[in-house]
C-alpha cells in the first residue's frame, strides 16, 4: 500500500503494524483511537437512537406551540411577581422541541460533565500501584475502547431523559449561560394522560414548575456552586481496571434465572460498567452537594406553590402527581443521577423546602434577599437544618 494511502493506519513503512494493508481496520483503529475521552459523535448518534426508537418524529403542533408561548409569557410574570425581581431570561420565548433535539441541547449542555468524568475514568494507576497483570491488561484494552464506551454511555443516557423529560429541569443542572428554557409538549402531555389529568392544565403547570426553578438555578452564585459541586463529584471516579471481570466472576451461573438478574444489576451499576470506583473525596463533597440540590429543590418548588395558587387556584394534585414523579424515578434518571451525585428523593426536597418556610416565617419574605444576591448565602449543612443559625450568621432580623 502506498504511503499515502488514504486508509492506511500508521504509514506503509511501520512493517510492525499488522493492519497495515487491511484499510477496514485501519478505518476501525483510527475510530478507537479518536482524540479526547469521550466518542462525541457516538453518543449524539445513540442518543438520537434512544431518544426516538429509531422512528421519525413529527415536529411539535404550531397551534400547540404557539399556544405554550402565551402561557409562558402569564407564567414568567407571576414568576418574577412572587420573587420581586425583574429577570430577563424568563422573558425569553421558551423553544418547544421534539425529543431529538432535546437529546442533542442537553448532550451539549452537559458536555464539560461528561468530560470530566471519562476525564477522571482515563487516569491511570501511579507507578507504584500494585495492578493484577490481567487487569492491567484488560485496561489496556479497554483504554483504547473507553472513548466510544462512554459515547454509547452518554448518548444512551441523554436519550433515555429525552424520552420522559417534560423541560430541561427535570435534573437539577445548569444549562448554558444563555440557554432559552425547552419543553418537550409530547412527553407533558403524555403525562398528563398517563395520570388523568387535564392536558392545558398540566401544561400550566410545568411552565410555573420549569420557569420557577430556571429563577433559582440560573441565580449567578447558585448556578456557579451547583455546577462545580457537580463537576468536581464527576471527576472524583477513581478507575478501577478489573471492577468488571471481579463483578462478572462473582456471578452465581449455577441458577440461570438469578445470574441474568445479576447480570442486568452489574451492566446497570455505572461504578462497574465504567470501571467507576467512588472515592473518599466524593464521600466527602457529598453532604454539601445534598445541602445546595436540597435548597435549589425545596425553594424551587415554595416558589412554585406561590404561582400555581394565583395561576391554576388549587394545583395540589397537579403538583403533587409532578413532584411524585420527579422522586420516582425509573431508569431514564437514577444512571445518571448517581453518575453526578444528584440523590434526589422527597426528604432532601422537603429539608430544602422547610429550610425557605423557615426563613420566610421568622424574617418574612425578605429574609431570602441575600440567597439573592449574596454569594455567602448559601446555607451550610447545619443551616439547612436550622434556618435560625442562617439567620445568625448572615445577621438578618426578623421580620
Amino acid at each position: 500500500m502506498s504511503a499515502d494511502h488514504p486508509d492506511s493506519f500508521g504509514g506503509s513503512d511501520d512493517e510492525s503494524n499488522p493492519f497495515a494493508g487491511l484499510p477496514i481496520f485501519g478505518d476501525i483503529m483510527k475510530m478507537f483511537g479518536a482524540q479526547g475521552p469521550i466518542q462525541w459523535d457516538t453518543a449524539r448518534q445513540i442518543a438520537l437512537v434512544s431518544a426516538t426508537e429509531g422512528k421519525s418524529e413529527p415536529n411539535p403542533d404550531p397551534a400547540a406551540r404557539v399556544a405554550f408561548v402565551e402561557l409562558a409569557r402569564i407564567v414568567a410574570r407571576q414568576v418574577q411577581i412572587a420573587t420581586g425581581r425583574e429577570d430577563a431570561t424568563l422573558e425569553r420565548e421558551p423553544e418547544v422541541v421534539t425529543r431529538a433535539v432535546w437529546a442533542q441541547r442537553t448532550l451539549d449542555d452537559y458536555n464539560p460533565l461528561f468530560n470530566d468524568l471519562a476525564t477522571s475514568l482515563a487516569a491511570r494507576p501511579a507507578p507504584d500501584e500494585e495492578v493484577d497483570p490481567f487487569a492491567s491488561m484488560f485496561a489496556n484494552l479497554t483504554g483504547m475502547l473507553a472513548p466510544m464506551m462512554m459515547g454509547m454511555t452518554v448518548g444512551s443516557m441523554v436519550g433515555l431523559l429525552a424520552k420522559k423529560s417534560l423541560g430541561q429541569y427535570d435534573l437539577p443542572i445548569p444549562r448554558r449561560s444563555g440557554s432559552m428554557p425547552m419543553f418537550i409538549i409530547a412527553n407533558i402531555d403524555g403525562f398528563a394522560d398517563e395520570w388523568s389529568l387535564p392536558r392545558d392544565d398540566v401544561r400550566m403547570w410545568t411552565l410555573i414548575n420549569e420557569l420557577s426553578m430556571h429563577a433559582v438555578i440560573t441565580i449567578p452564585h447558585v448556578a456557579e456552586r451547583l455546577d462545580s459541586l457537580i463537576r468536581r463529584h464527576a471527576a472524583g471516579f477513581r478507575p478501577n481496571p478489573s471492577a468488571l471481570t471481579d463483578k462478572l466472576q462473582s456471578l452465581d451461573i449455577e441458577n440461570p434465572m438469578d445470574a441474568m438478574q445479576s447480570l442486568q444489576a452489574v451492566l446497570g451499576d455505572p461504578e462497574v460498567l465504567l470501571g467507576a470506583v467512588r472515592s473518599a473525596e466524593q464521600d466527602e463533597l457529598q453532604p454539601e452537594l445534598d445541602t445546595v440540590v436540597s435548597l435549589v429543590l425545596g425553594w424551587a418548588d415554595h416558589l412554585a406553590d406561590q404561582v400555581g395558587v394565583r395561576v391554576l387556584g388549587n394545583p395540589s394534585r397537579l403538583a403533587e402527581a409532578a413532584r411524585r414523579r420527579r422522586v420516582e424515578s425509573g431508569e431514564e434518571t437514577a444512571f445518571v443521577e448517581k453518575l453526578l451525585g444528584l440523590r434526589i428523593d422527597r426528604h432532601r426536597v422537603e429539608k430544602g423546602r422547610s429550610f425557605v418556610e423557615g426563613v420566610i416565617e421568622r424574617a418574612g419574605t425578605g429574609g431570602l434577599d441575600p440567597l439573592y444576591a449574596r454569594p455567602d448565602s448559601i446555607p451550610t449543612v447545619s443551616e439547612l437544618e436550622a434556618p435560625g443559625l442562617w439567620l445568625a450568621r448572615l445577621d438578618i432580623t426578623g421580620a
